[in-house]
């Protein structure tokens, strides 16, 4: 059919692969304003926030994770770090750095992880301190005690080793970890070129595919750069005027 490209859409989206980064990189930088300083001939990325307080990196390891921020240590929180493996799907990293980017939540209050997989069905099995997917697949626990404490995320199958994890440290705040949680619960599937649909647990997923326009698949990144950027552009609510009280009567 002219003038559309077929789409898979895979569910459950911790299983679709991790997609083009440029989904999370490209936002940041031309709507977020973070900078890049890699050297070309290295292939991994390094973006810092404008502040230079929030550092992204991507680097393809295979035995390390490929993604790594880190967030120094400032007047109002300790520093903290998360690291993705390189199968994490970036819709679901992205919606940590929307968060962590977020301008209206410069000090969001604390929340709890696990609040969205428990209202996605997420239950606590025998073997674990936190709670599994319905399916068994991924899994989300908060081990350790304070001050030594961390949040990992493991998705695996019983027949293949580990697709991806995901850690946080403890000082992570938690409404980043809360839109990380909310993501991977998500029912709604993600789109994947079909020739590049992951082989791994393709028994495990759901796979459906349909035609979609070309010009909206080409223009997606473009549209969530654009709305990103008018969110961080968005002027500040006005202030009320100044009450100027009359001036006095004088004979």
């Amino acid at each position: 059919m002219a003038g559309t490209v077929e789409q898979a859409l895979i569910a459950p989206r911790y299983l679709a692969g991790g997609g083009d980064s440029g989904w999370v990189t490209v936002p940041l930088h031309r709507a977020c304003g973070w900078s890049y300083g890699h050297d070309p001939l290295m292939p991994r990325v390094i973006l810092a926030s404008p502040d230079q307080q929030a550092q992204l990196r991507i680097d393809p390891d295979p035995d390390d994770p490929w993604w790594t921020i880190r967030h120094a240590r400032d007047a109002h929180q300790p520093g903290w770090a998360a690291t993705f493996g390189a199968r994490t799907p970036v819709e679901i990293i992205a919606a940590f750095t929307d968060a962590l980017t977020d301008p209206a939540k410069p000090a969001a209050p604390a929340t709890d992880p696990y609040a969205p997989l428990r209202e996605a069905g997420w239950d606590t099995p025998r073997h674990l301190y936190g709670l599994a997917s319905p399916d068994g697949i991924t899994c989300v626990e908060h081990l350790g005690t304070a001050g030594r404490d961390m949040w990992t995320v493991d998705t695996t199958v019983i027949e293949n080793p580990t697709i991806w994890r995901a850690h946080f440290t403890g000082t992570t705040p938690t409404h980043l970890i809360t839109a990380f949680t909310r993501s991977l619960a998500e029912k709604t599937p993600v789109a994947r070129d079909p020739s590049r649909i992951p082989g791994f647990a393709r028994d495990r997923m759901s796979v459906s595919t349909h035609r979609a326009p070309a010009a909206d698949l080409a223009s997606a990144l473009e549209r969530r750069v654009s709305a990103l950027a008018a969110w961080h552009t968005a002027p500040a609510a006005a202030a009320p005027a100044p009450h100027v009280p009359p001036p006095r009567r004088t004979r």
